[in-house]
């Protein structure tokens, strides 16, 4: 068992190094970015990547506080559901209107793997493995549906 320290520790240095292993990685539209605080660029819409010591995952979070309005933002996304699964390469879990760890109602599209935790530097690279490839198809998909979300 880690301290509280030594927990945050490790959790900065995997996302320092996932960090630096993007780095070269351009974006869709040939852009540097940050990959592990990606920006879509849409108010209450979110890439998210987390893990912890049981799993990790990586999700697009709609968090309007409208519950209407957040609605309407995931209906949308299902209208592209087939792109963005082609363009991942595989189907994704569709929430509408589930609950964050602070208790706010949003509604995610997500993938996760387990068993890999953050704290054992050998799950690094099924971390990496499983983050990169994805990450990079969101931007992808993103880079031609984002318009379709700027109203």
């Amino acid at each position: 068992m880690y301290s509280k320290e030594q927990a945050s520790q490790l959790r900065q240095a995997f996302w320092t190094a996932f960090g630096q292993y993007m780095g070269p990685v351009l974006s869709a539209e040939g852009l540097r970015t940050n990959w592990v605080n990606y920006k879509t660029g849409v108010k209450h819409i979110f890439f998210r990547m987390q893990a912890d010591n049981k799993a990790a995952g990586i999700s697009i979070e709609i968090t309007h506080p409208d519950k209407e309005l957040q609605q309407l933002f995931f209906e949308q996304f299902a209208t592209y559901k087939n792109v963005l699964h082609s363009t991942l390469n595989e189907d994704w879990e569709w929430q509408l209107h589930t609950t964050d760890e602070y208790g706010k109602t949003i509604s995610r599209i997500y993938k996760e793997i387990s068993p890999v935790s953050i704290y054992q530097k050998e799950d690094w690279p099924k971390l990496i493995s499983f983050f990169k490839p994805r990450i990079i198809a969101l931007d992808e998909f993103w880079s031609d549906a984002k318009y379709a979300f700027e109203i």
